[in-house]
C-alpha cells in the first residue's frame, strides 16, 4: 500500500522541483521570496507611488497552447487596465496518469510565455486529481499602473476604438482543436495561416500607446466583441452606438461564420483591445496605433440612453467546440 500511486494530491518535492519549479518565467528584482517547497507565498516590494492591478482567468475552452493562452489572457486583463503585466501565480490541476514530460511541457508554455513579456512566475499550487479527466488551469496576474482607468469617466460622445479583427482568440483554438471543422470551409493552408494570429493575441502593446489618451479599455473575451462592448456599456450606464460596417472581420473568420453558421462578433476575441477615447484625442491616438502598425477602426461611440448594443452575454465558441467534438 505505501508503493501504491496516490489518486489526488500535490506533487512529490523532488518532481516539483523539475516539473514545475524551475520554470520561472522572467527574473524579477522586486521579487524578494518567490515559488518554493515549502514557502507558503511570495514576498515582493511594490514599487512607491504604482497603482496594484490585479486580474485572474481560467483556461476552459483549449486544449493545444493553453499554457501560453493562460499568461495571454490574464496580461491582457492587465493590459487593459493599462497596467504593464508583472507577477503571475498559478494553479494547475492534472488529472490522475498524467506524466511529468505532460506536465513540463505546460508549464514551459507558461515559463516561455512569461519570460518574453518580463513577467515572473511567483507561485501558485500544482496537483493530480482523480475527480477531473481533462487539465484545469486558472492564473491570477499582478501588475502595475500610473494611472486608474475608470468606466465611470466615460462620456456621452467618446469614440469607440478596436484594434485587430474579432474573434482571434476562438479561431485560434478552433484551428489548434478542431482542425476537421474548420477543414468544412478553409484549406489547411488557409487553417495554418489562423494559428498565426496567436502571435497577435497579446494587447500590452496598444495598451501602452493608447493608455495616455483613453479613460477606459477593455478585453472582450467570454461573449465576444458584443459581449465586450455590451459590457462597456453597463459598467459605464450609457449606450454605445455601433458601427456594424466599421468592425473588422478578417475574410477567414468571415468565411467560416457562413460557413458554419455563427456570429463573429460573438466569438471570444481576446487580442482585439476596446478603448473609449475622447474626441479630442483621437487623431492623435488613431495615428499613434497606425504609426506602429497596428490595425484600428472606429467602431462607434458611447451615447446617453440604451444604444444599439445588447448588454447580454451569448458566446459562440462553445457550440462549435462541440459540433467539432462529433466529428470522426
Amino acid at each position: 500500500m505505501a508503493n501504491r500511486e496516490p489518486a489526488s494530491g500535490k506533487l512529490a518535492p523532488e518532481i516539483l522541483e523539475k516539473t514545475v519549479l524551475a520554470y520561472g518565467g522572467a527574473k524579477r528584482d522586486e521579487v524578494l521570496v518567490g515559488p518554493a517547497v515549502g514557502e507558503d507565498a511570495a514576498v515582493i516590494r511594490w514599487p512607491a507611488g504604482k497603482y496594484l492591478v490585479v486580474a485572474s482567468d481560467p483556461i476552459v475552452g483549449a486544449d493545444r497552447g493553453a499554457g501560453r493562452l493562460l499568461v495571454v489572457v490574464n496580461s491582457n486583463d492587465i493590459a487593459s487596465k493599462g497596467g504593464d503585466p508583472a507577477f503571475l501565480i498559478s494553479t494547475l490541476i492534472f488529472p490522475k496518469g498524467s506524466t511529468p514530460k505532460e506536465i513540463t511541457s505546460l508549464v514551459e508554455e507558461i515559463h516561455e510565455a512569461c519570460q518574453e513579456a518580463g513577467i515572473a512566475v511567483v507561485g501558485g499550487h500544482t496537483e493530480i486529481n482523480d475527480r477531473y479527466d481533462h487539465p484545469v488551469l486558472c492564473a491570477t496576474m499582478m501588475g502595475m499602473a500610473e494611472r486608474v482607468l475608470s468606466a465611470r469617466d466615460i462620456a456621452p460622445g467618446d469614440a469607440v476604438v478596436m484594434t485587430k479583427h474579432v474573434g482571434i482568440e476562438g479561431m485560434c483554438i478552433l484551428a489548434n482543436d478542431r482542425r476537421e471543422l474548420l477543414r468544412r470551409c478553409l484549406s489547411d493552408r488557409e487553417i495554418d495561416g489562423i494559428l498565426q494570429w496567436s502571435d497577435s493575441m497579446d494587447v500590452l502593446p496598444e495598451s501602452r500607446i493608447l493608455r495616455k489618451w483613453a479613460v477606459f479599455m477593455h478585453d472582450p473575451t467570454e461573449g465576444g466583441f458584443l459581449g465586450g462592448l455590451g459590457e462597456v456599456a453597463r459598467l459605464s450606464g450609457l449606450g454605445v452606438s455601433l458601427d456594424r460596417e466599421a468592425v473588422t472581420v478578417d475574410r477567414l473568420t468571415l468565411s467560416c461564420s457562413e460557413c458554419l453558421g455563427f456570429d463573429p462578433l460573438r466569438l471570444i476575441s481576446s487580442g482585439v483591445l476596446v478603448a473609449v477615447i475622447p474626441r479630442r484625442f483621437l487623431n492623435e491616438a488613431l495615428g499613434a496605433l497606425e504609426g506602429s502598425g497596428i490595425a484600428c477602426s472606429v467602431i462607434g461611440e458611447m451615447v446617453r440612453g440604451e444604444g444599439d448594443v445588447p448588454v447580454e452575454t451569448k458566446e459562440e465558441l462553445w457550440g462549435l467546440l462541440a459540433e467539432g467534438r462529433s466529428l470522426p
